[in-house]
């Protein structure tokens, strides 16, 4: 994608063309919504209250107009990012860095439980952005390692979770050894009296910038995902290829690199499958369209900028490679089936950490998601002998037969009818099982004490929250869509508790409910130890 697109995208701004190389390596094609309102807002140097969930995008929002207004010849801490979380610091530190990889810009995560030497090492040899967690900022703010007298921006990440953790004094501590004149972002998924109050001290007359999600309606489709880990997502796409009847499908992933990736693999492993991003030219285009629409291939793997506005109606499924960064990305992917009262089917193959993104799509659409397993080797198998037998009933109701007669009858008199057909499929076709199939299981929990099939988890409410199996059910249920019926026995301790799940929603349970706040204070979910 060109420099000139990736620029216009964002609105006709003058960004750095550093800057756009790091978004082209990324591969953004559109900005999201809270992109395009903060973005320019930021640059115009206006302090902001971005109200936006995770999820859509919001990173980047401060990340790109962060990059653009550093002076990348100074040494010194020019930018403050606080985050509730270890993970989330990382996170941001590792994108901020990746959009200013051509700007020589030093980004520096510091968190508890990571050696705070090495942090005062990095300090001195001089960072421009520093990313952290409330309590590890404070440390190095008082062993006077880390000096915010340079200060030029400050940003507020995921202010409504600092406050249920109890951060906001801690906040307001790091904001006042900052200079007084000093640009200050805030985002927040909600805006409770705190972080109201909070935005009025600290900001000066901010803007709002709100994306609302409230409106988004999917089309009357089946919807499904599949979970599988990230190195094998690929082999996880092939086995649904190999049993879905896909009469035309499209396949979206996030990045452009992706979608060459994906295409590479898919050709080599003998489907046939077409790119269509950004970077390609109107007459590529025209001939990559006129190769899906004919029949020619059965696959159009898209990045979602390039797929906008297509209008082709034999699409019969469309396949979510990446679960999309924003929700109406995904609304926009899947209503590219189900065209003209047709059925459709919309798949999502997402990795364990990414059932955040699942449910928060979920939730904005109003709509819940089928689970389903991803086929073994054997399903797939299975699958391909019915296939041989529909195929070998054609060609034998054809006729046309009497050269291959001539070979077989040479052999009845000495073989078995039934071994020389056998063969002769053996001869034709390798159907049989690998035997190092691929592992798609995501996690091998162990022994965690549970019966067979089941995981028992630890969880972090007792008898002390005055919790109970209903409401533990009901919490489960809620947060992650497992059935209640599927949820095994519940032990309930004075501090914490025991639940057991299927082992193929464990790590859909973890992942929507660990660190999930919860009668005001934040759960812990983990797979148990066994039991002595």
């Amino acid at each position: 994608m060109s420099q000139e697109k990736v620029t216009r995208a964002f609105g006709d701004l003058q960004l750095d063309p550093r800057v756009v190389d790091g978004l082209i390596d990324m591969g953004f094609e559109e900005p999201t919504p809270i992109q395009q309102l903060a973005v320019p807002l930021v640059l115009a140097g206006h302090d902001i209250i971005g109200q936006a969930q995770t999820g859509t995008g919001k990173t980047a929002a401060f990340g790109i107009p962060l990059i653009q207004r550093l002076d990348f010849r100074k040494k010194g801490v020019q930018v403050i990012i606080l985050t509730p979380t270890r993970e989330l610091a990382i996170q941001v530190g590792e994108e901020i860095t990746k959009i200013g990889r051509y700007r020589r810009i030093r980004v520096l995560p510091i968190y508890g439980g990571q050696s705070i030497d090495r942090q005062i090492k990095s300090l001195r040899q001089g960072v421009q952005v520093v990313v952290g967690t409330p309590g590890r900022l404070l440390d190095h703010l008082r062993r006077q390692t880390l000096k915010l007298d340079q200060i030029t921006m400050a940003v507020l990440d995921e202010a409504d979770e600092m406050l249920d953790m109890g951060f906001i004094e801690d906040i307001e501590e790091i904001l006042r050894h900052t200079p007084p004149v000093r640009q200050t972002l805030l985002f927040s998924a909600t805006m409770p009296d705190e972080i109201t109050r909070l935005a009025r001290q600290y900001l000066t007359e901010p803007k709002l910038v709100t994306v609302s999600k409230t409106n988004l309606t999917v089309p009357q489709i089946e919807q499904v995902y599949y979970e599988a880990p990230e190195k094998h997502k690929l082999e996880a796409l092939c086995r649904l290829l190999d049993i879905t009847d896909i009469a035309q499908g499209i396949v979206f992933c996030r990045t452009k690199r992706g979608v060459d990736d994906l295409v590479s693999g898919l050709q080599a492993r003998g489907y046939t499958a077409v790119s269509l991003h950004g970077d390609l030219s109107q007459q590529q285009r025209n001939t990559v369209m006129r190769q899906f629409r004919s029949g020619e291939v059965e696959l159009l793997v898209a990045t979602d900028v390039a797929a906008r506005g297509l209008d082709i109606e034999g699409v019969s499924h469309v396949i979510n490679y990446d679960i999309p960064q924003d929700p109406e990305f995904y609304v926009h992917r899947i209503g590219r089936t189900g065209r003209a009262g047709r059925s459709g089917v919309a798949i999502t193959i997402i990795t364990p950490r990414e059932y955040r993104q699942l449910r928060l799509i979920e939730n904005i659409t109003k709509t819940r998601i089928k689970r389903e397993r991803l086929p073994s080797i054997a399903d797939v198998v299975e699958r391909q002998k019915e296939g041989i037998k529909d195929r070998l009933i054609r060609i034998m109701e054809e006729g046309k037969l009497g050269y291959y007669r001539s070979v077989i009858d040479a052999l009845v008199d000495e073989y078995d009818p039934m071994d020389i057909a056998a063969a002769a499929l053996k001869l034709s076709l390798d159907l049989e099982p690998s035997a190092n199939e691929v592992d798609l299981d995501t996690v091998h929990f162990g022994n965690t004490g549970a019966r067979p099939g089941m995981v028992r988890l630890f969880l972090t409410l007792g008898r002390k929250d005055r919790t109970s199996p209903a409401e533990i059910i009901k919490l489960f249920s809620d947060e992650s869509g497992i059935s209640g019926s599927k949820i095994g026995s519940i032990n309930i301790y004075e501090n914490f508790s025991f639940v057991e799940v299927p082992e193929d929603w464990a790590n859909c349970v973890m992942s929507c409910l660990h660190r999930l706040n919860y009668k005001g204070r934040r759960l812990f979910v983990e797979p148990a130890r066994a039991r002595r």
